[in-house]
């Protein structure tokens, strides 16, 4: 089976973190949201992928190489340009000559792939998406469904009385090779603007399946924080990359917790870090690799990349702390502060 991982985006959303790494390499739980594809990807029976590259694509190519850590064989498509979801798989038309799948580099999914593969076989469709019943479907693609599961009616991104359904597009999707023949070649294409209305107006086979697996789209600070607050009470199926030492605290090797610490449940904490004596690392936090929470700083509900620093007498709240980032002594940074790579915060 062959799939495609689309990879290619900016993430402006989730600025700064994303200014000195892509989106899909962003980490969820200490490792990138994209191996958490790739590794959904194999466990459904997919070996050959095809990866498309644009920002900062060599961060991806060098991390996952040729794929074969994770039994996968890894073909890089590298974009001069952005060519739209619809665009970047039409360019990968010679990799496809069967059923194939799409699916975004940047979500954090266990969807039951096998199932949705035998409804796209079973329908007969050219083109199924995976669904999914959203609170906010404005900044979805929302599709209506017949009583069979055929599509009768989607659009992209959908404002005020415009929204007729809360079937989120998922950005998952199943095809069969002829829909190269309704994408133009070469030019800025996209799946929920142009491709999903000409398969309607066609009446073309287009099919949704909905599903109640998780997803979440980490494209926003909040988003983002949810997923890692999600993996951490056990709401999606997913391997964590530590083991547990003991129940709800997942813990890396060679970490230094000093005895008049505390921590929580349930955290992660990643290899090498440290914790000093009076510091609290509190529920929901997640430590990267190599972080360190000095004397009497707390941490709570917050996600701090690898090298992260928490100053002694720091308290800190549903933060995203990022790679090599200090929180100065005496400071106090609550309700979702990113703070920027590329300085320190507090005095």
């Amino acid at each position: 089976m062959r799939a495609m991982v689309l990879a290619a985006g900016v993430g402006s959303r989730l600025d700064p973190l994303t200014r000195s790494v892509p989106k899909p390499m962003v980490p969820v739980v200490n490792k990138p949201v994209l191996a958490y594809i790739l590794e959904l990807l194999h466990k459904h029976g997919f070996r050959e992928i095809v990866i498309n590259l644009y920002y900062l694509g060599d961060q991806i190519e060098e991390y996952f190489g040729d794929g074969s850590g994770l039994g996968l064989k890894i073909t890089y498509m590298k974009e001069e340009k952005l060519y739209g979801t619809a665009g970047s798989v039409k360019r990968a038309q010679e990799f496809f000559d069967d059923t194939f799948m799409v699916v975004g580099g940047d979500d954090l999914t266990d969807l039951d792939i096998s199932r949705m593969l035998k409804y796209h076989k079973d329908k007969r469709s050219l083109a199924t998406i995976a669904l999914s019943l959203v609170d906010d479907p404005a900044q979805y693609g929302i599709a209506l469904l017949n009583e069979r599961g055929r599509i009768n009616r989607f659009l992209e991104k959908p404002r005020g009385e415009a929204i007729f359904s809360n079937a989120a597009n998922t950005g998952v999707y199943i095809f069969e090779p002829e829909v190269f023949d309704l994408i133009p070649a070469g030019q800025f294409y996209d799946f929920g603007r142009d491709l999903f209305p000409l398969l309607l107006s066609l009446r073309k086979p287009f099919y949704g399946w909905l599903t109640s697996s998780y997803w979440r789209d980490i494209g926003s600070l909040d988003e983002y924080r949810q997923a890692h607050y999600d993996s951490l009470q056990g709401r999606v199926a997913m391997k964590m990359p530590l083991p547990e030492v003991r129940r709800f605290v997942w813990m890396g090797e060679n970490v230094e917790i000093d005895p008049t610490a505390e921590v929580g449940y349930p955290v992660v904490i990643g290899h090498n870090c440290h914790i000093e004596a009076g510091a609290k690392v509190l529920e929901d936090s997640i430590l990267g690799d190599n972080c360190i929470v000095e004397n009497n700083a707390v941490v709570s509900r917050s996600i701090l990349w690898e090298g992260a620093r928490v100053m002694r007498n720091t308290m800190i709240e549903g933060c995203v702390v990022g790679t090599g980032c200090q929180v100065k002594t005496n400071a106090a940074v609550f309700n979702g502060v990113i703070i920027d790579p590329a300085r320190n915060v507090g005095g």
